[in-house]
């Protein structure tokens, strides 16, 4: 990346060479996606971990799954890295993890990234938050911080 901003080829609002709707197909392309039912069905198993990595005010605003260990998106590579001070053994204690945001992109890109990082027991909710609550399935409410 040039320090010098009057070399730069691109203006800004001009497209990029790869939109993030490009992103997210190709991680959804080589990423297990799983619908609400089967995540339904799965949040008491104690083989699967329920992972929402949605930003915590929409936990607060919204709920979430029951049940669910919250980590949000810009902390979860750090969390799941053995190597990194932020490391959560949570989210390493042998379960596989299912994903989840609002609508299924961000939880796409975390999940293809779990996976470039060795995690080979990861997979995320059809639709996300949006298509749970659109189900009428279970939601939990958190309580606002106070």
């Amino acid at each position: 990346m040039s320090t010098d901003a009057t070399s730069s080829k691109r203006t800004p609002g001009q497209p990029l060479a790869k939109n993030v709707k490009t992103l997210v197909e190709e991680a959804s392309a080589r990423i297990e996606t799983l619908p609400a039912e089967r995540v339904l069905e799965l949040l008491d198993d104690p083989g699967y971990l329920v992972v929402d990595i949605r930003d915590p005010r929409e936990w607060e605003r919204d709920g979430t799954l029951p049940g669910a260990y919250r980590a949000p998106r810009g902390m979860l590579e750090f969390w799941v890295d053995p190597e990194s001070p932020y490391y959560k053994p949570a989210l390493d204690d042998g379960r596989a993890l299912i994903l989840y945001c609002g609508g299924a992109w961000r939880s796409a890109l975390a999940a293809a990234a779990l996976t470039d990082m060795g995690r080979d027991d990861v997979a995320h909710l059809e639709g996300g938050f949006g298509a749970w609550k659109d189900k009428g399935l279970p939601i939990e409410p958190l309580a606002p911080r106070r």
